[in-house]
């Protein structure tokens, strides 16, 4: 329990430290581009209202989690079959490494062609983004597998679905976790620079027309607002983590002790 408080409080430290640091020194700014924080800080009480978190903000959640989940099951999928077949994986690791390479906001335009301006458009340059870490992470992590584990699950008669949900899922748990967790970041910015091209709400949408009607305390204080949204989402997936590789937490604590 002493542990835990204690690395809580080293986890709030430093934003607090950062923050501290940022109301002196910018208490006594006159720079229309970089107001006080206290300003900021006023004006993030008075524009994300109960209404404002309803309309802006709850529809960019809604595309981020879709297009997250999409792209886990997608890279998950492929993942576990691309790495389990060698063949395939020879096959397919050309265009995997090209498409990996092509930056998602560069292919905006050529999504909303296809898929409109709406949130098929979003999800989409969201999905796109995602599914590369995850996607090769499964791969190597389902390549790293032991091959004795494997072989002993065979002669088992572990075959088929049993096989992959109870042997290799698990044995890959820990890498396919971080491609879950690079792919969270990349989903959080995708999501603005989506709702930055055509929207009509959202938190990117609010933000860049806040930074073209000059309102510049409005705009700092959605980027805060989107700063502590991301760190929620990898709060909560942390503990998400922790939960369900908690064997692996365990294996890792009782190597450090011994």
């Amino acid at each position: 329990m002493i542990n835990m408080i204690r690395r809580a409080g080293l986890a709030v430290a430093l934003p607090i430290a950062l923050f501290a640091g940022w109301y002196v020194l910018s208490a006594g700014s006159e720079n229309f581009y970089a107001p006080p924080l206290s300003k900021i800080l006023t004006a993030f009480g008075d524009t994300w209202t109960a209404d404002r978190l309803r309309a802006d903000v709850a529809p960019s959640l809604l595309r981020l989690v879709a297009g997250y989940l999409l792209a886990a099951l997608i890279g998950v999928g492929a993942g576990v079959a691309i790495g389990l077949s060698r063949r395939l994986r020879a096959t397919t690791e050309p265009v995997l490494e090209f498409f990996r390479a092509i930056p998602p906001p560069v292919l905006v335009p050529v999504i909303m062609l296809f898929a409109g301006i709406g949130n098929g458009m979003k999800v989409t340059v969201i999905v796109f983004g995602c599914v590369w870490p995850i996607l090769l992470n499964t791969v190597e992590g389902v390549r790293a597998v032991d091959g004795v584990v494997l072989d002993t699950a065979r002669s088992y008669g572990v075959n088929g679905t049993a096989r992959i949900t109870h042997v290799v899922l698990p044995a890959a748990g820990p890498q396919i976790a971080a491609g879950l967790r690079q792919a969270l970041s990349i989903a959080i910015i995708l999501m603005v620079i989506s709702e930055m091209f055509a929207a009509s709400n959202g938190l990117g949408f609010t933000i860049v027309q806040f930074q073209r009607s000059f309102a510049i305390p409005e705009m700092w204080s959605g980027i805060i607002l989107l700063g502590l949204l991301g760190f929620l989402l990898s709060l909560l997936f942390r503990l998400a983590e922790r939960r369900v590789l908690r064997w692996y937490e365990g294996l890792r604590a009782a190597q450090r002790a011994g």
